[in-house]
């Protein structure tokens, strides 16, 4: 009987979800139905709007790639013991990772130049670029954490076993310590993907074209009050789409790493 009672909570969880995942979408549907000139408009618009999330997309998985890169270094630098190593990297982990992400993307889309110059050519710098970088900064702080708290779990065995192998202490983090390091630290980076893409909505107010700049010139551009909903239900629907995946994936792996650590 108790795995009765504990199916049916999971079951009408598991109903409640779905529900939650169509809502929206068929909202969006029923009110175009309900007035055929709304729904023509927003068919009109979709594929604007549909560059501006593939705009959203790019932005996000450019940061996570860049903030993985450099927050792995910085977490392996945050356990040096060289202090003149160690000092400015645990700085900087502890000021942007507590930075608003707004502030990093005004801050980087004013500081670095509209243009570069490679061998005397000069090149473009595009606003969603200095995007991407202002968001790499705190995603870079997040997983320079992650990878620190998923190095420190490691047993210390782990290391001792490495030594006597005839591992150097570079080579045991490189081939047995990282890719412990992966499974552990997996769930914690999914989440910190998720909130990079729905913060890649700030970047609109920096004038790059990503989904919410295209509702609003949408909006702007149609003039009706019941588009001007209807846009921004689609931005909803948008990101969560995208989002509520990575969260359930997220989920299931944090339950599969510990069922594997209680065996």
């Amino acid at each position: 009987m108790t795995t009765v009672a504990l199916s049916e909570p999971r079951k009408s969880g598991h109903l409640l979800r779905n529900i939650g995942f169509a809502a929206l979408p068929a909202l969006i549907l029923l009110w175009s139905l309900a007035d055929l000139t709304l729904g023509r408009e927003l068919v009109e618009w979709l594929p604007y709007l549909a560059s501006g999330f593939l705009m959203n997309v790019v932005i996000s998985l450019s940061a996570m790639t860049l903030g993985t890169v450099v927050g792995t270094i910085f977490g392996i630098l945050q356990l040096m013991p060289y202090r003149p190593v160690r000092y400015p990297v645990v700085a900087y982990v502890q000021a942007f990772r507590n930075a608003p992400h707004l502030v990093l993307i005004f801050a980087t889309t004013y500081i670095f130049p509209f243009e570069i110059v490679v061998f005397g050519n000069y090149l473009p710098f595009p606003d969603w670029l200095k995007a991407v970088i202002g968001l790499a900064i705190p995603a870079s702080a997040y997983v320079a954490e992650i990878t620190r708290g998923a190095i420190l779990s490691i047993p210390t065995t782990q290391w001792e076993a490495a030594k006597g192998l005839g591992f150097s202490r570079s080579q045991a983090l490189r081939w047995i310590i990282l890719p412990q390091c992966l499974r552990r630290s997996l769930p914690p980076w999914m989440n910190i993907l998720a909130s990079i893409t729905m913060g890649t909505s700030l970047a609109s107010l920096v004038g790059v074209h990503e989904l919410l700049h295209a509702a609003t010139d949408a909006s702007t551009a149609v003039r009706r009050l019941d588009f001007t909903i209807i846009a921004y239900i689609v931005v909803m629907a948008a990101f969560f789409t995208l989002c509520y995946p990575i969260a359930r994936l997220t989920r299931r792996l944090e339950r599969r790493f510990n069922a594997g650590s209680r065996i």
